[in-house]
């Protein structure tokens, strides 16, 4: 064998080699408060921007925190991985250009939206005084590491053009699809605020909370809402790892543990701050705000294309009609954890913070003594 011959390549991450040759900056942490993080020059992107790589987020996503500078844009591009983005703070606009036509709409902060599939699109920052700062969860990773060929990811022409859904989806409009409470859908491309979009009862997962989940583009992205009521808290739960789970409404804390363990990691959390739980971790919200807390939570694979078993599982069950797990109790084999069977201290803790903060707690209601 020639002594001149190449080193064999193996054990290679397409997505981390491209990341380094794109010469962007990479954020590895377990949590971060998005509105802070330092950020780079992207070529690319022609703003700044950043690789944020979270512990929980699995093989399969990551997050790209961009910020356009004073009446800036960004460069037009389209590719064939997919997004959710959130509006973080500023304002602006996006422009979409499919083959069935071009549609434009404005976002402010707290606006969520969806590009469809590997269409041309470019953002646009409409202050001339003040930055925009918006965060993207997409499956980047899996893209990349699925083709390892930039030109394929960023220049195939292919026009999914049944992704576009209909005009109504790019003006804030959308459809409401029923399934079940925990489940039901908002069918869109573009929420101009998620703090105001209606919300469906959810109390199974615990003090009379609502949520949403998202279907954007037709698309393998996942996102729903959830609002935890003032006073109150969620029930504990785990599910596969992947969630980016961002406060948008109110402040908090969560507490994430695994089973056995003797200590809980606490996160405390306000608008721009996002943590994604490790796989299987059980993890808690609580209010301990005077209003409402919302938040957001992304990740690969949805209601409409589950994408894994383990999520068709989680949310569905495993046959049609099915409990799905992420609301079983853990004593009949699911991932929640009910109230009465908490450990003592969650709630003692949780009653500590609300009387720092002077909110009346609301929880009788729903813990038997």
């Amino acid at each position: 064998m020639s002594s001149q011959q190449a080193a064999p390549r193996y054990g290679i991450d397409a997505y981390m080699e491209w990341v380094e040759k794109e010469g962007l900056r990479v954020i590895d942490v377990p949590y971060a408060d998005l509105l802070d993080l330092p950020l780079g020059d992207w070529p690319r992107y022609g703003c700044k921007g950043a690789a944020v790589h979270l512990r929980g987020r699995c093989d399969f996503s990551n997050m790209f925190l961009l910020e356009l500078a004073p009446g800036a844009s960004t460069e037009p591009l389209r590719h064939l991985y997919e997004d959710v983005y959130y509006v973080l703070e500023g304002s602006g606009c996006t422009q979409v250009e499919t083959a069935a036509g071009k549609h434009v709409f404005e976002w402010g902060p707290k606006s969520m939206f969806s590009v469809p599939l590997n269409a041309r699109h470019q953002h646009f920052n409409g202050s001339g005084k003040t930055r925009a700062r918006i965060v993207t969860t997409t499956d980047m990773p899996l893209v990349m590491n699925t083709f390892h060929n930039e030109e394929f990811v960023f220049e195939t022409p292919f026009d999914f053009t049944d992704r576009k859904g209909k005009d109504k989806y790019f003006a804030g409009e959308g459809d409401l699809l029923l399934v079940r409470p925990g489940n039901h859908m908002w069918e869109t491309n573009f929420v101009p605020d998620m703090e105001r979009i209606e919300l469906q009862y959810f109390g199974e997962r615990g003090a009379g909370g609502t949520s949403i989940m998202f279907v954007l583009a037709d698309g393998l992205m996942h996102a729903h809402m959830s609002e935890i009521p003032v006073g109150t808290y969620k029930k504990a739960h785990r599910h596969p790892p992947g969630f980016h789970v961002m406060c948008v409404t109110g402040h908090g804390y969560s507490l994430l543990w695994y089973e056995g363990d003797k200590d809980f990691v606490r996160v405390d959390w306000r608008h721009g701050v996002v943590f994604p739980p490790e796989d299987g971790q059980l993890h808690q919200h609580f209010n301990t705000s005077a209003e409402p807390a919302r938040y957001l939570a992304t990740r690969v694979g949805g209601m409409r294309y589950p994408f894994t078993m383990e999520r068709r599982r989680s949310m569905m069950g495993e046959r049609p009609g099915a409990e799905a797990t992420n609301s079983k109790s853990v004593r009949d084999g699911g991932d929640q954890i009910e109230y009465e069977d908490q450990d003592p201290r969650i709630h003692a803790l949780w009653l500590e913070e609300m009387a720092k903060v002077g909110v009346e707690p609301k929880m009788s209601a729903f813990i038997k003594k």
